[in-house]
């Protein structure tokens, strides 16, 4: 279930820093939340998936620990992208 080339490049060009910036950690946070919402959508029709679930629970750790290298280097950033994807309530 990977993302379309369109959904890509709209994920790219909201979160990037420079014209062509691909892999900061934004954009690897918004991509992996887009990855996280599709396959929770997946789970919710497929609850005996368990290989689905635990790709699930690796992303989710993967997000929190770039989300913990954001927040490390400004909080004003991490406050941002948490706020504009809607992760933290």
């Amino acid at each position: 279930m990977a993302l379309l080339q369109e959904k890509k490049q709209e994920i790219f060009s909201q979160y990037q820093m420079h014209p062509t910036d691909t892999g900061s950690s934004d954009v690897q946070v918004a991509m992996l939340t887009e990855r996280i919402n599709q396959l929770s959508g997946h789970l919710k029709t497929h609850p005996k998936d368990f290989s689905s679930r635990r790709s699930l629970l690796k992303m989710i750790g993967q997000r929190k620990r770039l989300l913990a290298y954001i927040r490390g280097g400004s909080r004003d950033r991490y406050k941002e992208i948490i706020q504009r994807l809607g992760i933290r309530g």
